[in-house]
This record gives C-alpha cells, sequence and structure tokens, in this order.
C-alpha cells in the first residue's frame, strides 16, 4: 500500500521514487545483481584477451562469444518456469530466494577465479544466467504492483539508467581488478560482498502479492516455452513491443561481446580503453532512460521508440567507419595516448549516442508491456519477451562467433 504522502513526494521528481520503500529496495536489489553479473563477466573477457595465456588469447574471439552466449542461453530455457513462478508466488519472497542463490554462486567463482578454472568459471557463468532468468520476469512485473501508473514510465527509466549504471561500475571495477597483481583473489572478494548486500536489500522489499495463486505449474520447458509464448502473442501490440525490445538487446549484445577485442586490435588500446568505451555506452543509456521520463511527461509515449530507432541505426553505421587508421603493430595505448588521436573522438561520441538512443528507445517498450498486459499473466509475459530476447541474442553470439571465429571477419566488418 501507498499512502498520499509518499505518492505527492515523489510526484516532484523521478529521483524521489529512491526515498521510498515500494521502490528504493528493489532498486538496490537490482542494482547490486546487475553490479556483480558484470563484475564477474568483465573480469573473466579481460583475463581471457589479457591474461591467461598465449593458449587461450588466440582463441579469445571464440572464447568470449561462448562466455556470452552461455550468460544469455538460460534465459530461453528457464523464463517459462520463471514467469510462472511470478505469477504465482509473493514476488519478494521469490527475489529473496534468488539473491540467496546469487551467494552460492559468488562463493564458487571466487574458487575458480583463485584457481583459473577456465571451465569451472564457463559453468557458474551460465548458473549466473540462470539466476538472472529466475530474477527477469519477477523484475519488471514488480514494479505495476507497488508504483502508481504515472510513476510507471519513471520507474522504468529509473531501473533502466540503474541497470546501466551498475554496468559502468562493474565494468571499471572488473577492468580494475583484471590489472591488479592479485585480480584472480579480489574477484572473488569483491563478488561475495556485492552478493550479500543485494540478499540484504531484498529482505527490505515490501510484500507483492501473487497475482495467480491458483495456477497449476507446468515444469516441461518446452510446452510450457510454446504456452508463454501463445500468451505474449493475444495482443499484436504487446507481441510486436517484445520484437523490438529484443532486436534491441541482440544489437547491444553484438557492440558489447566485441568492444575487448575491437578495443586491442582495431583501436589498439589497452583494458583502461575497453572501460572507456563501455563507460560512454553505459553513461549513454543512462542518460537516455532518464531523458525518456521527461520527454514522455510521465505517460507511455511510444512516438518515442521511433526516434530512438532512427539513431541507433545512424550512430551505428557512422561507427563501422569511425575507427581511425593505424600501424598494425601499434603498441597498446593508454587513455591518455587514446585520446591524443583525433579520431577517437568520433568514435566514443558513437558510443555516446547509440546508449542515449537505447535509453529512448527501450524505456517506452517495457513501459507499455507492463501497462497493457493482464496482472495475472504480468510475469508470464515478461518471461516471454526474455525467451525472445534469448533468441535473439543467442543468435547474436552464434553469428559473431562463426564470423569472426571461422570466417575471420574484421570486428569492424561485422559491425
Amino acid at each position: 500500500m501507498h499512502t498520499k504522502n509518499q505518492g505527492a513526494e515523489v510526484e516532484k521528481s523521478q529521483f524521489g521514487l529512491m526515498t521510498v520503500r515500494r521502490f528504493a529496495p528493489f532498486f538496490w536489489t537490482q542494482f547490486l545483481g546487475a553490479f556483480n553479473d558484470n563484475v564477474f563477466k568483465n573480469t573473466f573477457v579481460l583475463f581471457i584477451a589479457y591474461k591467461m595465456g598465449d593458449h587461450l588469447a588466440s582463441k579469445s574471439d571464440i572464447l568470449i562469444n561462448v562466455a556470452a552466449g552461455l550468460l544469455i542461453l538460460p534465459f530461453f530455457i528457464i523464463s517459462a518456469t520463471a514467469g510462472q513462478i511470478a505469477d504465482k508466488y509473493n514476488k519478494s519472497t521469490v527475489i529473496q530466494y534468488i539473491k540467496f542463490a546469487e551467494i552460492i554462486i559468488a562463493v564458487l567463482a571466487a574458487f575458480a577465479f583463485y584457481y583459473s578454472r577456465v571451465t569451472w568459471l564457463m559453468i557458474l557463468l551460465f548458473l549466473l544466467g540462470c539466476q538472472a532468468a529466475f530474477f527477469g520476469p519477477v523484475k519488471y512485473s514488480i514494479i505495476p504492483q507497488h508504483l502508481k501508473s504515472k510513476e510507471i514510465v519513471a520507474g522504468n527509466a529509473m531501473v533502466e539508467s540503474g541497470t546501466f549504471i551498475a554496468i559502468l561500475l562493474g565494468t571499471i571495477a572488473g577492468g580494475f581488478i583484471a590489472q591488479t597483481h592479485h585480480g584472480q583473489l579480489w574477484v572473488g572478494i569483491a563478488m561475495i560482498c556485492v552478493a550479500v548486500l543485494g540478499w540484504l536489500a531484498s529482505m527490505m522489499i515490501p510484500y507483492a502479492k501473487a497475482e495467480s495463486p491458483d495456477l497449476k505449474m507446468n515444469f516441461n520447458p518446452v510446452t510450457e516455452t510454446v504456452h508463454t509464448l501463445k500468451i505474449s502473442m493475444e495482443k499484436k501490440s504487446i507481441f510486436l513491443s517484445i520484437l523490438g525490445i529484443s532486436w534491441f538487446w541482440a544489437l547491444g549484445l553484438s557492440y558489447l561481446s566485441q568492444l575487448p577485442n575491437y578495443t586491442k586490435h582495431v583501436l589498439h588500446g589497452s583494458e583502461q580503453v575497453v572501460t572507456l568505451l563501455l563507460t560512454m555506452f553505459s553513461i549513454g543509456i543512462g542518460l537516455g532512460s532518464l531523458l525518456c521520463d521527461r520527454l514522455s511527461g510521465k505517460k507511455v509515449e511510444l512516438g518515442l521508440v521511433p526516434l530512438g530507432s532512427l539513431g541507433l541505426s545512424i550512430f551505428g553505421i557512422d561507427l563501422v567507419f569511425a575507427a581511425p587508421t593505424l600501424p598494425l603493430h601499434q603498441p597498446l595505448m593508454n587513455i591518455g595516448a587514446f585520446m591524443s588521436i583525433p579520431g577517437n573522438t568520433r568514435v566514443l561520441t558513437d558510443l555516446l549516442m547509440i546508449g542515449i538512443s537505447g535509453g529512448v528507445y527501450i524505456v517506452p517498450l517495457y513501459s507499455m508491456i507492463q501497462v497493457r498486459t493482464r496482472p495475472d499473466v504480468r510475469s508470464r509475459v515478461i518471461a516471454a519477451n526474455n525467451i525472445m530476447g534469448a533468441l535473439f541474442m543467442v543468435a547474436a553470439s552464434v553469428a559473431a562467433a562463426v564470423m569472426l571465429g571461422l570466417f575471420k571477419f574484421s570486428i569492424p566488418n561485422f559491425f
């Protein structure tokens, strides 16, 4: 339940949501989860690209894309079950169980990093994807239960902005850890601490009642996936929104998963430059998401979607041609040397504008799914969104692995 005083306070600013219990604990729970995912993922990727020996570095294109696929694949396999659970049970309790599982994964990851067990880390990356897949449906379906209709766009803007700020900070932390002498020890300690904090934050999330308490669970992933997708197709506008979101995440994965090797082999930049490029993209998403709430006038404004998609296309095309031509054996540059080359400003600007366009594009689509879907099936519709997104992203990962690893495309040609 929300009070009149809380409502009045929130309506002053979208940042006012951070002052009320019906949003703030949930925000920090998902923020810390996104941070931890990216500490793990980016530290692992940088270790493969820079620190784990020539025998792995020579296969880094393939390994990095396999890692990206393993993180995304569970969204396709598990989402239908996760959607049922989120509709059937109290969502705050579901989140608490999910966050406790993250602590277990973090402890196992600490040992795997310390002993440099790449196979173990691949398996744990898959388990981290499973944990995230269970969190996805409840993450977006709990927002309409705790926020008023005029707050939903603001809530989604804060979540998307917060998610990418967490990605940014996780990326910076991962980049810093990867460069330290005892990085394989510190990454485990960091992950365990963050997982515990996320679990503690989840304990403060208010009760969110089950919307379909009498739902009969179907644990067959094939038949339930088909059923979940059928539910999402009941309204054409909802299914088209799902396709639009899925396209965005496939595109975003294609950029983000290639940035480490794009930086190293095309821009001749060090780990610091990888972090800089990811920073520009993440800041852009955050700015675009917050801008979306301002432009929409606190309502779902679908007119922003084509504007965002136009920006994604224009600046994505420009990124293909933005990298300056450098000598083949140019040594890896730090941020100072990288910024001294004029053409690299264009690369950074393109990534920033791709991010801003993405934020403007994605928030209205998520908000429309939430407000136009029946409450009793909302989690399953969001699960369908995750399933379609997984299909698109796994296809993008496979395409990248084949083009870059098998057919030896350059990364700009892949873009």
